[in-house]
This record gives structure tokens, sequence and C-alpha cells, in this order.
């Protein structure tokens, strides 16, 4: 699986860790409260289709992206620097 990196190009996955879903970036504020913190540490989904991904590019740049794949497929629709989604706030 080839993951089109934005500053590198096409990478090979391999070079790549899985970190998971990238709601991950939504940290919720402290004010929030314990339970919302819970959540968003324990609680993870499960889609089938295109989902959203953090990536950690360990054996490159050492970047971290958002991936746009389908978990059904593995087609990859698109990737962007996570510090680019974090800054948009999406």
């Amino acid at each position: 699986m080839l993951i089109p990196h934005p500053l590198l190009g096409p990478r090979d996955a391999q070079e790549f860790t899985y970190l998971g879903d990238a709601a991950l970036l939504d940290r919720p504020d402290p004010a929030a409260g314990e339970a919302a913190f819970c959540d968003y540490v324990f609680l993870r989904g499960n889609p089938a289709g295109v989902h959203r991904e953090l990536w950690f590019h360990e054996q490159g740049d050492r970047s971290f992206l958002v991936v746009t794949r389908n978990t059904v497929t593995h087609e990859i629709l698109g990737a962007e620097l996570a510090t680019d989604v974090a800054r948009r706030g999406a």
C-alpha cells in the first residue's frame, strides 16, 4: 500500500506506524470533565468504509499524517499533514 505523503510523494506503508483514529487530534478540553477524557482515551469506533486515520512516518521524516482511507478496499483517498489538520480544527 502506498501512502501519498504531501511532502515526499508516494511512500510504502511499511515506513509508517498506524496510530488509530484521527479523532485523537480532537483532545477534549480539561474543563469537559473526566467522563469526556475517558471516552477520548478508551472508546474507539471500528468503521467499515471511508475513515480518517493518524499515521506516523517513523522511517522517514518523522511527520504525522492524517490519511483518508477506505477500510474495506484499503484504497487511500488522500493524505495531509496532521499539523495542517490540527490548525484548521477539522
